[in-house]
């Protein structure tokens, strides 16, 4: 920075000037301080600028990196919660196919013992049928020996 190049220079002026005797006093090119205070006059409005821009810069960076962080941080509970979801979907979806399994198997069995009863009966009713078919048939029979 030229201010502080010309701040030093001032200050060299200064101790480099005559001291007076027990004054604590130096004396100094009065033209010479004039010329770089109006010099640092000059440059000091730049330099300030230059520092404005710099602490501005910093601010937006500083902003643009906290914006990115929000949108990661809410991008990530998304995902969090996309996968809880995913995984609560998943949970229903095994329930639910538990329950199906579970149901298929509980009317395979009752369509089984139906099936078994059904038979069951048709069987009795054809034995009950052949029984009296079968004292039909011996009570012909009978009758046929006693007609001779």
């Amino acid at each position: 920075m030229k201010v502080i190049e010309l701040l030093e220079e001032m200050e060299d002026i200064v101790e480099g000037g005559s001291t007076i005797p027990f004054a604590q006093k130096v004396l100094v090119d009065r033209g010479e301080l004039l010329e770089l205070i109006r010099e640092i006059r000059i440059l000091l409005p730049d330099e300030i600028k230059q520092a404005q821009w710099i602490k501005e810069e910093r601010q937006k960076i500083l902003s643009e990196a906290q914006n990115e962080a929000d949108i990661v941080l809410k991008e990530a509970n998304n995902h969090i919660v996309e996968m809880i979801d995913q995984d609560e979907i998943t949970k229903l979806a095994n329930d639910n196919a538990q329950k199906i399994i579970f149901q298929a198997k509980t009317t395979a069995k009752e369509m089984r013992i139906g099936a078994k009863e059904y038979t069951d009966e048709l069987l009795q009713d054809a034995e009950e049928y052949l029984l009296k078919l079968t004292k039909t048939l011996k009570n012909n029979r009978e009758e046929l020996k006693e007609m001779k």
